[in-house]
């Protein structure tokens, strides 16, 4: 199966593409900001940031990092904001210095944070006041340091700054009160880095750019090592995916809504769009769709990236109909798969295609892609990036026929080194270079791969094999439905039945009325024994719904009662 694609696959994109091209994250952030200065590089909540106010600021914190708190290369820092200017600034900054991002999920409870920090062995952390009482609660249990906060309205101009950081504290009460005695200010630190002299240091392709952790679905949640060589050719391996915002027009502006803390959004979001020049419309909070919409239409967006939750909500939003897609070149969608009746609608609605896109946290994360000249939707996620080599291998790691199902291996530049500090686990899916993803795909004879589920996922009725993502697709189809998500629980007869948790587009959608609709598209074994309704569904930072919730909510109920 290795390099089968690269073979006989028709594109006219390059098939190995030059992944070496920079020295460094740094390296590929200077030559952008000479060839962009005076471009917007970032705009959020109206305040435009040029390229060359992002150099500034970023070189000005690197210097305060480097000189007054002595922070040394290779040293780690956490970064736990949402999508705001300082985002970015910290980022670079921390890159520039020669330090290691270690992204935080702003959400996360006082457990998880004290895990990550000391797992990380981070020594400082950029954190937004909104979430500074979580830190207050495990910082004197953690390796920090140092912590640098900041408010949701710091980088705007004075007034909206004032105006917004108000609102925020006081009228919609979003920051819990907090007691971080030694604490210095975002603005504080870049007046003092201001002053300060920025030395560069040496950095090497395999240094660590990031500590990138997974989402702990499988068990406690480990560190990603990324090095830069890992992320710049990810990075350049993306260009392949987004082609037509590598086309020069006056302006190109694209939606950044998913946190840019999550792999798929710092990788593509954050790095390759500012590599290709584009502006950046951050979207602080994406989970308020009438405020969400009120933005977009105030621009006339080339590119937006999301995921299936992201593109149902806008598109049940009314006013969404009403933003101006006349520029929109790019959807891409990510993180989970896209169903086909969300796709379909978001065609019609922007006349805009979305292309899928696969990966992982371990690999930088890009594996694989539609190309972007496909126009209409397949179910597949394509074809792999440039530069990437796959095996689909069988419980033995044999491979398997074309059109067979099997566990997909990876090989290329992206892959991480390893899992931080956790030799065994590394070893568990990293092999001579090969990383296994866990995925079960199949490749069809137009050599398009289809992911079929995890193998964690797979659900086993009387055993048949059956797989959630082809029942939720199914389940979606059905014009009452908004969200849907399978899973498998114990059953006495069968081994394991298929129950779903539907969210209602339509209030009088019932049971039976959804059954049927089963009956007409699925076999006997394959239809849900089980429907329940509910108002939400149980999502990931980055609006991932989680089956291992509801299943383990489930397995607790069953128990219960047996007891």
């Amino acid at each position: 199966m290795e390099k089968i694609w690269f073979e006989n696959y028709p594109t006219n994109a390059e098939r190995v593409l030059d992944v070496e091209q920079y020295e460094s994250l740094v390296d590929m952030f200077e030559q952008a900001v000479r060839r962009h200065p005076d471009i917007p590089a970032y705009i959020n909540m109206g305040k435009v940031l040029t390229y060359r106010k992002l150099e500034e600021r970023s070189r000005a914190f690197a210097a305060y990092l480097q000189n007054e708190l002595r922070l040394e290369k290779g040293e780690r820092i956490a970064l736990m904001m949402p999508n705001l200017l300082q985002y970015p600034i910290a980022l670079f900054g921390a890159l520039r210095a020669g330090l290691v991002v270690v992204n935080v999920n702003p959400l996360y409870t006082p457990r998880e944070l004290e895990h990550q920090l000391n797992d990380s062995g981070a020594k400082a952390i950029v954190v937004v006041s909104n979430f500074a009482a979580t830190l207050e609660k495990v910082v004197f249990d953690t390796s920090i340091k140092h912590v640098i906060l900041t408010r949701m309205g710091d980088q705007l101009s004075f007034g909206k700054r004032t105006l917004v950081n108000f609102v925020v504290k006081y009228v919609k009460k979003l920051v819990p009160k907090y007691k971080l005695p030694h604490a210095v200010s975002f603005r504080e630190a870049l007046s003092i880095g201001k002053q300060r002299q920025y030395v560069k240091p040496t950095i090497e392709r395999d240094d660590l750019a990031f500590l990138q952790y997974t989402g702990g679905t499988t068990g406690v949640a480990k560190g990603a090592m990324l090095s830069h060589r890992n992320v710049v050719a990810n990075v350049v391996q993306a260009k392949w995916v987004a082609y037509p915002l590598t086309k020069q027009t006056q302006e190109r502006i694209a939606v950044i809504a998913l946190p840019l803390y999550h792999i798929f959004a710092l990788s593509v979001n954050c790095l390759l769009f500012l590599e290709l020049g584009v502006t950046g419309l951050l979207i602080t909070n994406p989970r308020d769709i009438p405020g969400f919409v009120k933005e977009l239409k105030k621009y006339r967006v080339m590119a937006i990236t999301g995921v299936n939750t992201l593109f149902n909500a806008l598109l049940n939003n009314e006013q969404f109909k009403e933003v101006d897609f006349s520029r929109l070149k790019l959807s891409v969608g990510g993180g989970a798969a896209v169903q086909r009746a969300v796709a379909e609608r978001w065609h019609q609605t922007t006349a805009c295609h979305i292309i899928e896109g696969y990966g992982m946290t371990e690999c930088s994360p890009l594996i694989a892609a539609t190309r972007n000249d496909s126009t209409e939707y397949s179910g597949s996620i394509g074809v792999p990036v440039p530069n990437t080599d796959i095996r689909i291998v069988d419980d033995e790691g044999r491979d398997v026929a074309l059109g067979e199902r099997g566990e997909l291996w990876v090989k290329g530049p992206q892959v991480m080194q390893g899992y931080w500090q956790r030799p065994d686990e590394t070893a568990q899916v990293l092999q001579d270079g090969w990383m296994a993803t866990g995925d079960i795909v199949e490749m069809g004879q137009d050599l398009n791969l289809r992911i079929v589920d995890r193998k964690k996922d797979m659900i086993i009725v009387s055993g048949f094999n059956v797989y959630p993502n082809e029942i939720e697709d199914v389940v979606a189809l059905h014009p009452k439905v908004n969200e849907v998500v399978a899973v498998g629980i114990p059953s006495e007869t069968s081994g394991e039945s298929i129950k779903v948790y539907v969210t209602k587009k339509d209030e009088s959608l019932t049971r039976e009325e959804l059954r049927l609709h089963c009956r007409q598209h699925l076999t006997g074994y394959k239809i849900p024994r089980d429907i329940e309704f509910r108002d939400e569904l149980p999502k990931s930072n980055v609006g991932k719904i989680l089956r291992r919730v509801l299943r383990d909510e489930e397995i607790a109920r069953l128990k219960g009662h047996q007891g």
